[in-house]
């Protein structure tokens, strides 16, 4: 049976794609340029190379961007061509599990979160797109899921919410139990924990679990409470959640993350999750948002995977359009590319033909 890999697992690459004018980011473009290049800064200078969807017409300027600000030496991104509605590729990027020894790329159905958005060209990357850089054939599951929904350890003990699942424009009317049959089936889950509480207000994504309860490595977990915000209109729900997460996992150490409080020029409150970061190749990129709270979530992080190097990456640009750091991002376990597109990703910057 194949299981889904944990984040921390040694990785190859990084997926990105890249913003351009076409996507809901062309009011802030400049500004959440600036936090790819940050990400993709970090990234190269530990060893990681990005793999970055783009529009053709967008090369030229990227690459000129990119030696711009970045240094000629630490450079590893392969641009591949494309043509995508927008750039949460946590949630239609492939998922990669381990079968008999091999690292399977799995690609599960994407629709703009129940039928939100549009979301056809995004549904069709991994088949047209990324699987001709994978060493195993794409495997398809006529399934919906996103990858910002699960969550995973070692020990194959997946976590999700309830509030996403249920969702019938997701999946129809399958109940949990079908649902949680699903995930155990496709991502070799052992065990399955759906938390029923949590939800940030702004959240398009009907409360994937990565805004709300990550793992670590020695059995902990990272929470985004509201500790500090008793008055706040979030505090009762991410308290429940805290308290569910205690009765579900009551072997496992709770790190609680401050809640911080964002607006838009709208009046309308931001999904501002410090949970929402990447782990990749011994380095924790933390979402920061110039709010109070920055530094505390940092500390909190720091003692949560203290063999781990905690950056923080601003994302205030990125919680404009009502995501964060790991939504715009997908890992690539190492033993997932052929050989020769790691090797092209890890050499400066190229082209994908």
């Amino acid at each position: 049976m194949q299981q889904l890999l944990p984040e921390w697992h040694t990785q190859e690459a990084v997926l990105l794609s890249w913003p351009d004018a076409q996507t809901d980011w062309q009011p802030w473009l400049a500004d959440v340029r600036q936090t790819y290049l940050n990400i993709i800064s970090t990234l190269n200078g530990n060893n990681t190379p990005v793999v970055m969807l783009i529009r053709e017409q967008e090369i030229e300027a990227c690459q000129q961007l990119i030696a711009q600000t970045m240094p000629e030496s630490i450079t590893k991104l392969l641009l591949l061509p494309a043509d995508y509605n927008d750039t949460w590729i946590r949630d239609y990027g492939f998922l990669t599990c381990t079968k008999n020894g091999e690292f399977q790329p799995v690609s599960f159905r994407f629709n703009g979160w129940g039928n939100k958005f549009n979301a056809s060209k995004d549904n069709q990357m991994n088949e047209m797109v990324l699987a001709t850089l994978c060493q195993q054939p794409m495997q398809v599951v006529d399934f919906v899921l996103e990858g910002g929904a699960v969550e995973i350890d070692d020990e194959g003990h997946l976590l999700t919410t309830e509030l996403c699942l249920s969702n019938p424009e997701r999946n129809g009317q399958f109940e949990l139990q079908k649902n949680q049959q699903l995930l155990q089936q496709a991502l070799g889950a052992k065990q399955v924990t759906i938390f029923k509480h949590g939800h940030l207000e702004g959240d398009d994504t009907d409360g994937h679990i990565d805004t709300l309860v990550r793992f670590t490595q020695a059995k902990g977990l990272v929470i985004q409470s509201c500790f500090n915000r008793p008055d706040d209109s979030h505090y009762e729900g991410l308290s429940a959640l805290v308290n569910e997460a205690k009765a579900q996992l009551p072997e496992h150490k709770i790190f609680e993350l401050p809640l911080p409080y964002i607006e838009n020029e709208d009046g309308e409150r931001l999904p501002a999750s410090y949970a929402n970061y990447l782990i990749s190749n011994g380095v924790v990129l933390a979402p920061v948002y110039g709010e109070k709270e920055d530094e505390a979530a940092i500390e909190v992080l720091k003692q949560a995977y203290p063999d781990f190097t905690v950056v923080a990456i601003n994302c205030r640009p990125l919680v404009q359009q009502f995501g964060s750091l790991h939504c715009i991002s997908m890992q690539v376990p190492c033993g997932t590319f052929k050989p020769e597109i790691t090797q092209l990703a890890n050499s400066g910057i190229h082209i994908y033909e």
